[in-house]
């Protein structure tokens, strides 16, 4: 998560918070919890990333978002992928998991709770429509590799639910 002991100042943070994640636009990367690090060095923007597991399709597409928010601002940014520690879903903050919400996507729940929603045992996944447990898992994969899909029980709408990462 995004915090002031992350070495990034305002006018970075600000350029950071216009890039979306591709396959959630209306989540931020800093939201998401996928930046690390943001600083100048000598007359350039040193931008680290951590993907959210390895090999999602979608970094290509955030290095090349972040160069491209950068430009526009005039300024030349590099970005590097930084793989450890590992993303995890804690990092995703307050704002992101609201953002999720409204968008139509349970936020993550804690690592025990997942398991029991995903296996079955217990109705913990809220519905993003009508706010209530009463759902039921219907694939342990959804739209991406990250998500796993839901149906409201009483509302019957289907949604994706984001699988909590450690």
């Amino acid at each position: 998560m995004i915090s002031t002991s992350l070495p990034i100042d305002a006018k970075l943070l600000t350029i950071l918070e216009t890039v979306s994640d591709p396959e959630i636009p209306v989540l931020s990367i800093v939201h998401m919890g996928v930046v690390r690090s943001a600083q100048w060095v000598n007359e350039e923007v040193q931008v680290e990333i951590t993907p959210t597991y390895s090999g999602c399709p979608a970094m290509d597409v955030i290095v090349d978002d972040i160069k491209a928010a950068f430009k526009a601002q005039g300024i030349q940014a590099t970005v590097k992928l930084i793989l450890s520690p590992a993303w995890t879903t804690d990092w995703i903050t307050a704002q992101g998991r609201l953002a999720l919400e409204q968008y139509g996507i349970a936020a993550p729940l804690s690592p025990e709770a997942d398991k029991d929603a995903l296996l079955g045992n217990k109705k913990l996944v809220k519905c993003p429509q009508c706010g209530t447990l009463n759902t039921k898992l219907v694939s342990q994969f959804g739209s991406t590799a990250c998500k796993a899909f839901f149906q409201c029980e009483d509302c019957l709408e289907p949604f994706d639910y984001f699988k909590c990462l450690k």
